[in-house]
């Protein structure tokens, strides 16, 4: 989408620059050194249906190894990652970091059966100033209520998009990908921003989790069928002929029943305008209370985080860096800003971290955080598991290819807290997750510099901390990308 009025432009065609077109090169070229490596004494080697007999020669060629049949014997009876994983990177990724933020907040959050990380990321940071400001020692910004107005946002915002789509076959790949996930739980920094921007936050206790938020399977499930129900009913309205007038009054009527299916599942939501009463005990044992509070007022007089202003510095190798780019009808607030990328190479992303961390800012970012890591240990290192010592081969897709076939891609949200600098070179970054006290180190995780690399794809950072030329590249026009790309997708 194109700015607040949702341009329905055709995606441009994707080319490879002279980089690209190397990578791709040298990933052709590495498949021919593996053919050439290959063995093919046996004519039965090329065929086109499995043989029996290959089968049987495999097996017996593979068992004749002894390190294999200890494999298959570890292996059959363990967790694979726990056979692989190396002692050494558990020992060396500890929680000492050389420059960290002066104050981290708590208790560490738990998002629970959600995906809520990405709301939860974002008030982890908002809570920092808070805290800070007014001297608390533990306070916690409601998630759910965020949660709410985006579920309702994004159940407008897709019958919006269904009914611009109108015109496409249900079966065309846009339908479909609309179809596909109508609510999901997951978001992006300009989505956090479309949303306190219009309905501000409130303390936790003001609107408290329910189960339904903790636990969010079976309410995305049932709104996910009324919400298909509903856009095959739009789309018969649209090609009926019945007015818009006539069409924007059954989506409304749509979007109330959402609304009371919600309210049902969570509770009544506080109002952006509704006013409350904000008390409590700072960490000197002084009392203060503040009256006729709105959410909205709290977040921009008490928060006071220009959450407008940030902005998404991505990597991803597959494009041009120094360009802008978005995702066609990806939204939440129908009419808000777009989701904008300005996309980097990881250097100048680090930088500008490193640089929000020296100044007392932690970093909301996005990455894939199942790929070499483990979670309960805390650790997320791409020498943590050695894939080649039970199986004699390991994955091999590069940072670009992982994306252009969707092995990897943005799957959760979390906040920098540090980063540990030897010899002027990033070695390890502080991680605070949402997923309780009983993960990592009390909540805390670590990432290696070279996880980062590979599986860190976004970073949200103010201009201050970027030069002019990386600021700028927000006044181009975005280039858009499918709903269906990797970086499309929602922490």
């Amino acid at each position: 989408m194109m700015g607040a009025t949702h341009s329905t432009a055709a995606v441009r065609s994707q080319t490879w620059n002279q980089e690209q077109e190397t990578k791709e090169y040298k990933s052709e070229k590495s498949a021919y050194n593996l053919l050439s490596e290959l063995s093919f004494a046996d004519e039965d080697q090329t065929f086109r249906e499995l043989t029996l007999k290959s089968i049987k020669k495999w097996e017996e060629q593979f068992l004749s190894e002894p390190k294999n049949r200890l494999a298959v014997s570890a292996v059959t009876k363990n967790d694979i990652k726990t056979i692989v994983q190396q002692p050494s990177a558990i020992i060396k990724d500890s929680q000492i970091f050389s420059d960290q933020i002066s104050f981290d907040g708590a208790p560490m959050t738990n998002q629970r059966s959600s995906g809520r990380c990405w709301i939860f990321a974002a008030t982890s940071v908002f809570r920092v100033y808070l805290m800070k400001k007014y001297k608390l020692d533990k306070f916690e910004l409601s998630q759910q209520y965020l949660f709410f107005w985006d579920k309702l946002e994004k159940a407008n915002y897709f019958l919006e998009q269904i009914i611009e789509t109108a015109n496409e076959e249900v079966g065309s790949r846009i339908v479909a990908e609309l179809m596909k996930v109508p609510v999901n739980d997951g978001g992006q920094w300009d989505m956090v921003v479309n949303l306190v921007e219009r309905y501000g936050v409130v303390p936790q206790k003001a609107y408290p989790d329910s189960f339904n938020s903790m636990k969010s399977q079976a309410v995305n499930s049932f709104v996910t069928s009324k919400l298909r129900e509903f856009g095959l009913q739009l789309r018969a309205m649209c090609s009926s002929g019945l007015s818009t007038i006539a069409i924007q009054r059954a989506k409304a009527k749509m979007v109330n029943t959402i609304y009371n299916i919600l309210v049902i599942c969570f509770g009544p939501p506080p109002k952006p305008d509704e006013q409350f009463t904000w008390e409590f005990r700072d960490t000197d044992g002084k009392f203060h209370s503040y009256n006729n509070l709105t959410p909205i007022s709290f977040f921009k007089d008490f928060v006071g985080y220009k959450a407008a202003s940030h902005f998404s510095l991505i990597n991803d190798p597959r494009h041009e860096y120094g360009k802008l780019y978005t995702v066609s009808r990806l939204g939440n607030v129908y009419g808000g800003v777009p989701i904008r990328y300005v996309n980097v190479d990881m250097d100048t992303m680090k930088t500008a971290v490193i640089a929000m961390i020296k100044k007392d800012h932690p970093v909301f970012f996005g990455c894939d955080v199942g790929k070499y890591s483990d979670s309960q240990l805390g650790i997320m290192d791409p020498k943590l598991f050695d894939y080649k010592l039970a199986f004699d081969t390991s994955p091999g897709l590069n940072k670009a290819e992982r994306l252009l076939v969707k092995e990897s891609q943005v799957t959760h949200a979390m906040v920098l807290h540090g980063v540990h600098i030897v010899g002027g070179k990033s070695t390890k970054w502080k991680v605070q997750n949402s997923w309780g006290e009983d993960k990592g180190e009390k909540g805390w995780f670590v990432m290696t510099d070279d996880w980062m690399d590979e599986y860190c794809y976004q970073a949200v950072v103010s201009p201050e901390f970027v030069t002019k030329e990386i600021a700028a590249i927000l006044q181009q026009e975005a280039t858009p990308l499918p709903l269906w790309d990797p970086i499309g997708a929602l922490a």
